[in-house]
């Protein structure tokens, strides 16, 4: 899609909106402070469903009375129909195992283009619940599986089997039946490739989209299924769940290391789901109009948020800390503009000297939610065609003026500190994951993964800057001559001086750094809540906590799912 106007005119630098500066965004701790908003990618998902009446239901239903079987959904867009499969098989509790290496889980499940036949669905039987060990074919968009909660799942199918509604409490503690443990797409295991999904099939063309929707019809099947389990162990006593209880599971998942590359590795794309997020922000401190509905709205809002948060089980001490924090920062926000509010960027700047990065980050997410007319069109920006083009011509000297400009904060970083190189980044080949590395203890420095940007710059800035004292008239050509390791790095300075953010400015190679803040701010960009760090390398999270359900499309939709409570006993929120 073009660029919106506002983009174009802050590349330039003429009467720009005033984005937030790229030093004080892409900060890694204020990226791992990032919540869900409503241009993460569950919202925007949602929305385009019910807005397009899309029609969802099951059109093959065999399952037997333990809820072992098959099922196939049909779903029909205005634009094309498509099938979701699911198998559901019999894992004993000695064989489930969340771990990327697992070879058995509870359900595995597909998205296909088109209707399934017979012969088709035979295939996807052999090689479906497989996953990485099978094959699929160009129908195939995503390929996922997943394990029942062993907390919740039998639990709520004995409530319901007795007639009664599951503990609010319980499901508070655990909002979710079945967690995910991988969700694959973009060509992987013959699959479509992202290019061909993006230009043939436009319901799915936003990013992570086709992905984020088997994740909600995960959800809304674990719902399914819980009931027809409940439903033939005692027919007598049996009652359906309350909707708003339904509304309150989500799914689960669990993030570790595997994400966390995806950020460095598409600066371009990290860059447009940023300078969306903030030029939403410029509008609303530009445009918003702060009026009676607003001055209503907000403080109701900033309510939903604390009472989220206290709703949030985490057993992290760190996280439990900046939980803690962010209730105080939320008090504190609803203190100060008691008497009113003078203006966004007075409060913006109020909150920047009084509230931590979390805080400061859910009051954005919070205006962000007030004002749909100035935000919502941006969710059709979010896909850009990524390409790092190296550009011989560019004379040195405006090579090394491009570093020293967009790139100062990797020259300032100390590489020859104690610690500032211990970690290195590579793929397990055992675990099928990436790990982090110690130099000082481990081996395979030589197999790492080019994750450090900064220290690549840095050795670039050095090396560029060498070569000019004999050479400073040369162009980009001749130096890639004489240093053609560089190539990379050069192709990835040039490129990203035409963007405003993407590039995460912290040295990802420090003894001490925080991968947790890479997976939080992907997950936030996903729309996901309920972060509960299991260390600072994964973290568990709950996804599509309080959407609608399928048997809500076609009714009235008022987008209210922003930080989803937990309902009443009686169901009524």
């Amino acid at each position: 899609m073009t660029m919106p106007a506002a983009i174009q005119a802050a590349l330039r630098g003429e009467n720009a909106l005033p984005l937030r500066p790229a030093d004080q965004i892409m900060n890694l701790e204020r990226l791992g402070a990032l919540h869900q908003s409503r241009l993460s990618f569950m919202r925007t998902l949602v929305r385009r469903i019910m807005r397009e009446r899309w029609q969802i239901a099951p059109s093959r239903f065999e399952l037997d009375e333990q809820g072992y079987g098959s099922v196939i959904y049909s779903i029909k867009t205005p634009h094309k129909c498509y099938s979701f499969v699911l198998f559901s098989d019999y894992l004993s509790a000695e064989d489930r195992n969340d771990r990327v290496i697992a070879t058995q889980w509870d359900l595995t499940m597909a998205l296909v283009e088109g209707e399934i036949d017979d012969l088709y669905l035979s295939k996807l039987r052999q090689n479906v619940p497989k996953q990485e060990a099978g094959r699929v074919d160009a129908r195939v968009f995503v390929l996922s599986r997943a394990n029942r909660s062993a907390r919740n799942f039998d639990y709520v199918v004995d409530q319901l089997a007795k007639g009664e509604q599951p503990d609010i409490a319980q499901i508070a503690r655990v909002g979710y039946l079945y967690r995910t443990t991988a969700v694959y797409g973009s060509g992987k295991l013959g699959m479509a490739d992202w290019e061909k999904v993006a230009t043939r099939h436009a319901d799915f063309a936003r990013p992570f989209a086709a992905e984020m929707f088997v994740c909600l019809m995960l959800r809304n099947f674990s719902l399914l299924q819980a009931e027809h389990i409940a439903q033939h162990r005692s027919p007598d006593s049996y009652t359906p769940m309350q909707a708003d209880i339904k509304r309150f599971f989500g799914i689960g998942n669990s993030t570790g290391l595997g994400m966390a590359p995806y950020l460095i590795n598409h600066p371009q794309l990290i860059n447009q789901w940023i300078e969306m997020r903030e030029l939403a922000l410029a509008r609303i401190r530009v445009l918003g109009n702060i009026n009676q509905r607003v001055l209503q709205q907000f403080p109701q809002l900033l309510q939903r948020c604390t009472v989220h948060t206290e709703q949030t089980v985490t057993e992290d001490a760190w996280q439990t800390v900046h939980n803690r924090q962010v209730l105080v920062d939320l008090q504190a926000i609803e203190q100060h503009c008691a008497q009113g509010i003078e203006s966004w960027d007075a409060l913006l700047d109020w909150s920047e000297k009084n509230c931590s990065l979390q805080g400061q980050e859910m009051l954005i997410s919070v205006m962000l939610e007030l004002y749909p007319e100035l935000v919502d069109d941006l969710e059709g920006h979010y896909s850009v065609e990524e390409f790092l083009d190296l550009d011989p011509v560019m004379p040195l000297q405006q090579l090394k003026q491009v570093i020293e400009q967009r790139y100062q904060w990797a020259l300032k970083l100390d590489f020859a500190a104690d610690g500032a190189k211990d970690t290195f980044w590579y793929r397990s080949e055992e675990k099928m994951e990436p790990r982090l590395g110690d130099t000082r203890e481990d081996e395979g420095k030589d197999k790492q993964m080019a994750l450090g940007v900064g220290y690549a710059v840095r050795k670039c800035y050095d090396q560029l800057c060498d070569y000019m004292l004999e050479y400073p008239q040369h162009s980009t050509a001749r130096f890639m001559v004489a240093q053609p390791k560089l190539r990379g790095i050069v192709r990835r300075i040039q490129s990203m001086n035409r963007c405003l953010y993407g590039d995460i400015q912290a040295n990802l190679l420090d003894r001490e750094i925080m991968p947790m803040h890479l997976l939080r701010a992907k997950l936030a960009c996903f729309g996901v809540g309920k972060f509960d760090p299991r260390s600072k390398l994964w973290v568990r999270n709950t996804m599509f906590q309080g959407a609608p359900l399928l048997e809500d499309i076609g009714k009235t939709f008022n987008d209210d799912w922003f930080m989803p409570l937990a309902p009443d006993a009686q169901g009524a929120r």
